[in-house]
């Protein structure tokens, strides 16, 4: 989307959450950092002279993609949600659908098991409750500590591939997977290296998030700039 942006010489801000020690440069002015909730970024979206707001948010950040839509409403700000597509469920999938993280950690079985849990590093603690679990990490920056008793942590960036998954599980002797339904290529190979594997898989849900305009391709997005500055 950045760089979309940018080669069309489109006059835009690139925000990231900070999350992440080293996020990845982009082609677009940056700013990092929360922005104080609903009154902070309807503050930014009026000092700033922003016309236009593109939720690109992860999926599960629903608390920025609330914050969003009710700034929009409150400056009138035109708002698209940029969002990729869940992921489907195909033949040999032995997929296991909760609503949450509580669900997840109720889904694991009591007997110990070997539990790849794909789901970034801030919901670990939730699983310190079964510490019987040998949990496989895979994270974007080093923890200074892990919450789990036992736990091995691998520091790594998509987009990985599906044979390196099928190497990551076997090597491991993972049993269980657990992970959000983000959908998207990058970090789709786990679900397929399960399911050649015949692996089950616990998916957390994606979170409420009110009723906007959203579309699920860059083309989208241009296309829709191009609208609402043409007035149509």
């Amino acid at each position: 989307m950045a760089k979309a942006l940018a080669d069309q010489g489109i006059d835009a801000i690139f925000s990231y959450a900070g999350r992440t020690e080293a996020p990845l440069r982009q082609p677009l002015p940056q700013r990092i950092g929360g922005f104080g909730g609903v009154a902070g970024l309807v503050d930014y979206l009026r000092k700033s002279a922003i016309t236009h707001l593109i939720d690109a948010t992860h999926p599960f950040a629903a608390q920025m993609s609330l914050h969003a839509v009710e700034a929009a409403a409150k400056t009138k700000t035109p708002l698209v949600a940029f969002e990729r597509a869940p992921w489907q469920a195909a033949q040999g999938d032995l997929w296991h659908h909760v609503p949450d993280m509580a669900g997840a950690l109720a889904a694991l079985p009591d007997d110990p098991a070997r539990v790849f849990l794909a789901i970034g590093r801030q919901h670990l603690e939730d699983f310190a409750a079964k510490p019987q679990h040998h949990y496989l990490l895979r994270l974007v920056d080093q923890p200074a500590a892990l919450p789990l008793p036992q736990a091995t942590a691998l520091i790594a960036r998509g987009p990985f591939t599906l044979q390196g998954d099928l190497d990551l599980l076997q090597t491991h002797r993972i049993t269980h997977i657990v992970a959000k339904n983000a959908g998207g290529r990058g970090a789709r190979a786990k679900l397929d290296a399960a399911r050649a594997l015949s692996l089950p898989v616990i998916l957390i849900e994606r979170p409420f998030v009110p009723d906007r305009p959203k579309v699920d391709s860059v083309a989208q997005v241009l296309a829709w700039l191009h609208r609402a500055n043409l007035g149509v």
